[in-house]
């Protein structure tokens, strides 16, 4: 089997994972408030991820000098996993899934003023049709248009905020420190504020709140190691393979089938990431120097 399969398939896995977490965070959801879900979520990932790290370079990898910078990320993410979990209450997961797609298109927009970087004009472009699939998605304006979704959008940027600091500071921090102290502080806050939506979890919820964070640090090991074995422009697209298990699992857990809008949205917010991934890939292939 070739590096570039492997790395594919490990991706896939990772993906698997995320969309196996999102369920479980859907099915909870029904019963527990997203704080909750959240701190328990942290609670079973951080410890994992501290192993992880040990035995990926030792417990130096969690040494830093900016945390200032952690804590802003790590409070990004809070919203983010605040955001995404309470959309996850309020729509089909399929529907939730497609408008979180939308975070590279947001990288794209956003790391022009933010990073100060040159934006090109095709991942420009590529972006406000990406972002046009997005509206399709929500359809504001629409008879069945719910408020749900923008939390969603929101999650989306957030996440996007995320992944432009990553970049920002991702050559300055380990990998492991950069996901340690992310996960940290939302455990933190929920923390704080768990007493006030604290529920006991009866019989099979014990078993949700562990799997769920056992798939997020499935899925965040799965896709880092799948970037070691396949180039990020190679791996990256499978992301999208969310979609798919997106949708099998709102039909086969809560019989949702998303509409057909929904299913032309996430197409054009798909074929806008897959098109800005090539571009990037044609850009670093002619970065290369030449022997």
């Amino acid at each position: 089997m070739s590096s570039s399969l492997l790395g594919i398939l490990i991706m896939c896995a990772g993906v698997l994972c995320l969309a196996l977490g999102d369920a479980v965070s859907k099915w909870l959801g029904a019963t527990y408030e997203p704080i909750q879900i959240i701190f328990f979520r942290t609670l079973i990932s951080l410890p994992l991820i501290a192993l992880l790290a040990r035995f990926n370079g030792g417990w130096r990898k969690l040494k830093t000098r900016r945390p200032g910078v952690h804590l802003l990320r790590g409070m990004i993410f809070a919203g983010t996993m605040f955001c995404f979990v309470t959309g996850l209450t309020l729509l089909p997961l399929a529907e939730t899934t497609a408008i979180a797609f939308a975070a590279p298109l947001f990288v794209t927009l956003l790391s022009g003023p933010l990073l100060k970087e040159r934006v090109e004009r095709l991942p420009f472009i590529a972006s406000l049709v990406g972002f046009a699939g997005v509206l399709v998605v929500v359809r504001p304006g629409a008879t069945g248009f719910q408020w749900g979704a923008l939390i969603v959008v929101g999650a989306a940027v957030c996440y996007a905020l995320m992944m432009i600091t990553a970049r920002r500071y991702g050559g300055k921090e380990s990998l492991w420190a950069m996901v340690f102290y992310a996960t940290l502080v939302p455990l933190i806050l929920s923390a704080l504020l768990l007493p006030n939506v604290w529920k006991m979890p009866e019989g099979w919820a014990w078993l949700g709140f562990i799997g769920s964070g056992i798939f997020g640090v499935g899925a965040v090991s799965c896709i880092t190691l799948a970037f070691r074995y396949a180039p990020a422009a190679l791996a990256a697209p499978f992301d999208y393979t969310a979609m798919v298990w997106a949708v099998l699992l709102g039909w086969w857990l809560w019989d949702e089938v998303p509409d057909v809008w929904v299913f032309i949205g996430a197409a054009v917010i798909i074929g806008s990431g897959v098109a800005i991934a090539l571009y990037e890939r044609q850009v670093a292939i002619k970065a290369r120097p030449t022997t």
